[in-house]
This record gives structure tokens, sequence and C-alpha cells, in this order.
């Protein structure tokens, strides 16, 4: 009997940029149970060099207030390095215009906290699959 050689698909990763432990617990849960693996960053510096050195990140969920680097500034710096990547903003302190600048920036899409797991997969299910 013959085998046919089935592609493994590896599962998605997801880098969660947050500097607030409740939102990376909260979102880490939510990733887990849509079988994501994930990777933290506490600010847009750290983001940034995992971009640089980790080749198997698929999507980034890009918080936009945060210490050392802003969200805005470092998704400017990954979208240089690694194009490919696509980037989720979210914020808790959702103004008006902050959209179209997080847009601007270069992120792919935006949601505004508090974010669902429905809407969250949702958004992810556009750029990674």
């Amino acid at each position: 009997m013959q085998t046919k050689n089935i592609p493994i698909k590896r599962k998605k990763t997801i880098l969660i940029v947050e500097d607030y432990d409740v939102s990376c617990k909260y979102f880490k849960v939510i990733l887990k149970k849509f079988n994501f693996n994930t990777i933290l960053a506490v600010n847009g510096k750290e983001a940034v060099d995992l971009c640089k050195r980790r080749q198997d990140i698929d999507l980034v969920l890009m918080d936009i207030k945060m210490p050392v680097m802003n969200g805005y500034q470092a998704t400017k710096k990954i979208k240089a390095i690694r194009n490919d990547i696509p980037i989720i903003a979210q914020t808790a302190f959702a103004l008006l215009g902050d959209k179209d600048r997080a847009i601007k920036a270069g992120c792919d899409d935006y949601l505004p906290k508090p974010v669902t797991s429905k809407k969250l997969k949702n958004t992810i299910d556009k750029y990674i699959s």
C-alpha cells in the first residue's frame, strides 16, 4: 500500500505586542483557542527586534500606546523590513482619526478595544488562514 506525502500544515504564529498584562493574557487565551502560536512583546522596539529575527511570525497584533516605542513607530519599522507581515492595530484609547493614523502608519487593519473573540478571529482570518 502506497502512502501519499501529505504536507503538514504548521500552526500560524501571531506576535502580540502589548504592555498591559491583562490584555496579553486575554489575547493569548483567545488565540490559543483558535490554535495559533503566540509570541509576546511588551513594547514596539521589542516587536521590531522579534520581526527581524523570527521569520515564523505570520501576523502582528499591535497595541498603539506603549512605552519605549509606540505602535505607529513600530509598524513603520516592521513594514520597512518585513512588508509581508499583516499588522492589526488595537487600542483601548480609540479616538476619532486613530484608525486612519494606524492605516497611514502601515497597519493593515484596526480593532478598538474591547475586542471580542469573534471579531478578532474574523479580522485575523482576512489575512492568514
